[in-house]
């Protein structure tokens, strides 16, 4: 039920963004006489069409984040009103946050506790001041309370860093070329075979298809390793708040659950704090270091 749950939403998120863009394009058309197209010789046209596209999918996106996660997960929000309800790990998730908040100057994030077997935190809000973090039960019935709050630490160490929206401008930004240059060449070499400039032939799209799939790939490539980066910062930002023996410890009780499955296939899915080992070509398109690099970075420091 939850996995489906987890479509619908996903699913309607992204009609949402498809209704968006078409409207975008018909206004454009209809007063400002602007007609956008994906083919054709007006290569200008096609780099509009594709940053709009990818800005509105990118933007909308992002900032539904927050609402499709309420939606997806069974949540309990922790706010001042309940406080005196908390448990003590809740407080002390609570108060973290808290306290972070306040030292850096920022609005206190959305608390959650959502309901999950999964050893995993995550943290998503289209800017500083409009976030959230969720904790799953299973992390704070099972974890120390030393491991709690560096996890915590770390996810606020992603809202700090402004991590959601870089990680949405550098995806928009690849994703718009890899559309303007594969449609680009697509029509180039329709324009060869085909010889006709109305209607394009099935010779563009395949290749348009070909290099779209192709040129995605080799920016995954990119926008992964960002990521992984931002991984290793997060980290660090949080062993200098609470201390680097407390993370390396939480990384430590991770590592020895890392064989629970771990779900990556929603957009927030990419801040949650746990990843497992992978194959070296697998470990290229993970959007988190393995928790031994992870570790072995902490002692480094």
């Amino acid at each position: 039920m939850s996995f489906l749950r987890r479509v619908f939403f996903f699913l309607l998120t992204n009609l949402a963004v498809i209704l968006l863009i078409n409207i975008v394009f018909a206004l454009l058309q209809a007063f400002f006489g602007i007609n956008i197209s994906a083919y054709g010789y007006d290569y200008l046209s096609i780099f509009i069409f594709a940053w709009i596209v990818w800005s509105l999918w990118a933007f909308v996106s992002l900032f539904l984040s927050k609402w499709s996660a309420k939606r997806i997960y069974n949540i309990e929000l922790l706010t001042k009103q309940n406080y005196s309800s908390f448990s003590p790990k809740e407080v002390l998730f609570y108060n973290t946050v808290l306290e972070i908040s306040e030292k850096n100057h920022i609005k206190m994030p959305e608390l959650w506790v959502y309901i999950s077997p999964d050893p995993n935190a995550f943290a998503t809000g289209a800017t500083k001041n409009s976030s959230l973090v969720a904790v799953s039960s299973w992390l704070l019935d099972s974890m120390e309370k030393n491991e709690i709050e560096a996890v915590v630490a770390h996810e606020m160490a992603h809202i700090l860093n402004g991590d959601m929206v870089t990680m949405t401008l550098l995806q928009w930004i690849l994703n718009t070329f890899v559309i303007f240059i594969s449609r680009v060449i697509a029509n180039i070499a329709d324009a060869y075979f085909w010889k006709e400039e109305k209607w394009p032939s099935f010779i563009y799209y395949i290749v348009s298809f070909v290099l779209e799939l192709f040129l995605w790939i080799l920016a995954s490539f990119v926008v992964m390793w960002f990521s992984r980066k931002r991984e290793f910062r997060a980290d660090e930002w949080s062993a200098k708040f609470v201390g680097k023996e407390k993370m390396i410890q939480a990384l430590e009780a991770l590592k020895r659950v890392s064989s629970v499955q771990i779900d990556t296939e929603t957009k927030f899915a990419s801040f949650k704090i746990n990843a497992k080992k992978k194959w070296w070509i697998k470990s290229l398109l993970a959007s988190h270091p393995s928790l031994e690099k992870r570790i072995e970075n902490l002692k480094n420091l």
